[in-house]
C-alpha cells in the first residue's frame, strides 16, 4: 500500500483561498452544521505555556470531520507576540490531517494562513447571519490591526460587503496607519479613518471587529454599544462581562467557549450560569435561535479545530487536483508488517 505524504506551503494556501473566498466561507459553514448534527469530534484545545514566557503559547487543536470529508487532523499553532516587534508574524502554525482508513497522515500544510482564513470564514459568515442574512455595514470598526484583521477585512471585501466608512484602532498608532496604507481598499470606501481612541471606534461603528491580542477584558463601557452594533469578537478576551450581560450572545460552541478566561467564561463564572447565551452560529442559521437589533449582538467564537480540518481539507484537494503539492513517497518507512 502506498502511504504517500503531501506538504503543501503557504504560498499554494494562499493563492487557494485568495481565488475563492466564498467557497471558503461555504466549507466553514458546512462543517459548522455538521458539527451542530453531530458528525464531528472535537476535543479541547490543549495549551502549552511557559512560566519564564507568561504571554507565549503553543495550542494544540485535534479534531475529526465526518459528513462527508471523513478526515482527522491536528493543527499545531505558535503564537508569540513579541514577534511582532521582531517585524514578523505572531503566530505560526502547521495543520497534519490523517487518513481516517488507516490513521496515516496524508498532508501537512502551512496552517497560519488556513487558521487566518478559517477566522475569517467564520467571523463573515456570522456577521452575515447575525446582520439579517445582509452584507451592508455603514460603517466598520476594526480594533486591532493586525494578520487576522487583515483577512476578516479581505473576506469581507472579496464577498461584496458595502461598508461606506472604516475606522480604524490599534495600541500602536503606527500599525493602524500601515492597515490603512497596506491593506484597505480605498477606492471600496468613502472614507477610511485611524481613530487615536477606541471609544470612538465602538460607538461610532455599526460593524465591529475585536482582533487584538488582550489576555484581560479592557472595555468595561457598556454605554459604548448603546447603538446596537453587531461586534464580532474574535480575540474573546476584551469585553467586560457587563457588556455580554447587556447584548445577545452568540458562539461556535457553548462549551469550548466557557473556557480560558474568556469573556463568556469570565461571565459564566460571575454570574453561575449560562442564560446569557442566545445560542450558536447553527442555531441561527438552522432557524432555531434568532437575534435582533434590540440590543448589541456579539459573535464570540472559541475557534474550533473542525474548523482547520475542514478548510485544510479544501484546500489540500484543489492543491493535488493542480499539481501544486510536493509528494514525498517515502516518508514513511517501514511500512510491511
Amino acid at each position: 500500500m502506498d502511504f504517500e505524504l503531501s506538504i503543501i506551503n503557504g504560498k499554494t494556501v494562499s493563492d487557494i483561498i485568495g481565488a475563492n473566498r466564498a467557497a471558503c466561507i461555504d466549507v466553514v459553514r458546512n462543517a459548522y452544521l455538521a458539527h451542530a448534527n453531530g458528525h464531528s469530534i472535537n476535543p479541547d484545545s490543549h495549551f502549552l505555556r511557559f512560566p519564564d514566557k507568561p504571554d507565549c503559547r503553543i495550542i494544540a487543536l485535534p479534531a475529526y470531520l465526518g459528513d462527508g470529508v471523513g478526515v482527522a487532523g491536528l493543527k499545531w499553532i505558535a503564537s508569540f507576540p513579541g514577534n511582532v516587534q521582531r517585524g514578523f508574524p505572531r503566530a505560526s502554525a502547521v495543520l497534519v490531517l490523517n487518513d481516517f482508513e488507516t490513521g496515516y497522515p496524508f498532508a501537512i500544510l502551512e496552517s497560519s494562513i488556513i487558521s487566518a482564513a478559517r477566522t475569517a470564514a467564520s467571523a463573515v459568515l456570522a456577521a452575515y447571519w447575525l446582520n439579517g442574512q445582509s452584507r451592508r455595514a455603514p460603517s466598520l470598526g476594526i480594533v486591532g490591526t493586525g494578520f487576522i484583521a487583515r483577512y476578516i477585512y479581505d473576506f469581507l471585501v472579496d464577498t461584496g460587503w458595502a461598508i461606506k466608512e472604516v475606522r480604524l484602532y490599534d495600541k500602536s498608532p503606527e500599525e493602524s496607519e500601515k492597515f490603512r496604507n497596506t491593506a484597505c481598499r480605498l477606492e471600496h470606501h468613502r472614507s477610511v479613518k485611524v481613530v487615536p481612541d477606541v471609544a470612538d471606534v465602538l460607538s461610532d461603528s455599526d460593524l465591529v471587529v475585536f482582533t487584538t491580542v488582550a489576555s484581560a477584558p479592557h472595555i468595561a463601557d457598556s454605554w459604548l454599544f448603546d447603538h446596537n452594533p453587531l461586534v464580532l469578537h474574535i480575540s474573546l478576551r476584551d469585553l467586560a462581562p457587563d457588556v455580554l450581560l447587556r447584548s445577545q450572545n452568540v458562539v461556535d460552541d457553548v462549551e469550548h467557549v466557557m473556557k480560558a478566561n474568556t469573556s463568556p467564561h469570565l461571565t459564566e463564572q460571575q454570574t453561575g450560569n449560562r442564560s446569557f447565551v442566545t445560542g450558536t452560529l447553527a442555531d441561527i442559521m438552522l432557524g432555531q435561535r434568532s437575534v435582533n437589533r434590540s440590543r448589541p449582538i456579539i459573535f464570540s467564537p472559541f475557534g474550533l479545530g473542525i474548523l482547520d480540518v475542514a478548510v485544510g481539507k479544501w484546500v489540500y484537494d484543489q492543491a493535488v487536483a493542480a499539481g501544486r503539492d510536493q509528494r514525498m513517497s517515502d516518508f514513511f518507512y517501514e511500512t510491511v508488517r
